[in-house]
């Protein structure tokens, strides 16, 4: 009888069912894009998992083999992972309304670079200058349009990334325009 009880405990059964719904949990969880846009939760998620594996080998390799604390760790990842999935979605939200908010203001930004380059003085110097602001706000719009075409493919970070850079350049332009126009209005004076 304690042989049979012995030999019953030894066996006990590897938390496949666990394992498979952690493995699952994580890959639904980059499949959402916590991998690009939840990098360090990604990366502390499957370092969780690393941990769950080794205790699962440790139980493996013993004679009397218990899975309870194992299972413990397996189910903490899956809601680790489920938790993760869910605040992926919340933060490519967050994300896809900043870049619609930023569109709209590099675009009006750049309008209004349009507008005051009419109202810019236009010297010996000035018309180059002129000139090479208009150079740069075409490339600004290029950019755009660029941006506009990655934000529809779903490539949300380096959208993002360069809306930033467009927008940098833009209100640089707009904050020279103005300080040409002021100073020049001012000496009229």
């Amino acid at each position: 009888m304690f042989i049979g009880i012995i030999g019953l405990t030894s066996c006990a059964g590897v938390p496949q069912a666990e394992v498979d719904a952690a493995n699952a949990a994580i890959s639904g969880a980059q499949v959402a894009g916590a991998d690009i846009y939840l990098e360090d939760e990604f990366q502390a998620l499957n370092d969780s998992m690393a941990v769950a594996m080794a205790s699962l080998e440790e139980q493996k390799s013993k004679f009397f083999k218990k899975y309870d604390v194992t299972i413990e760790k397996l189910n903490a990842v899956t809601e680790q992972a489920t938790e993760l999935t869910a605040n992926t979605n919340e933060v490519i939200m967050s994300l896809r309304s900043e870049i619609t908010a930023t569109i709209s203001e590099v675009s009006e930004l750049v309008a209004e670079a349009r507008t005051l380059i009419s109202e810019a003085p236009r010297g010996k110097e000035g018309s180059t200058a002129l000139v090479a602001i208009k150079a740069e706000l075409d490339a600004i719009e290029t950019s755009m349009n660029e941006s506009n075409e990655m934000f529809q493919s779903g490539q949300l970070k380096p959208t993002m990334e360069k809306l930033s850079v467009a927008r940098e350049k833009a209100s640089s332009i707009n904050t020279e325009l103005t300080e040409v126009i002021s100073k020049y209005k001012t000496a009229r004076k």
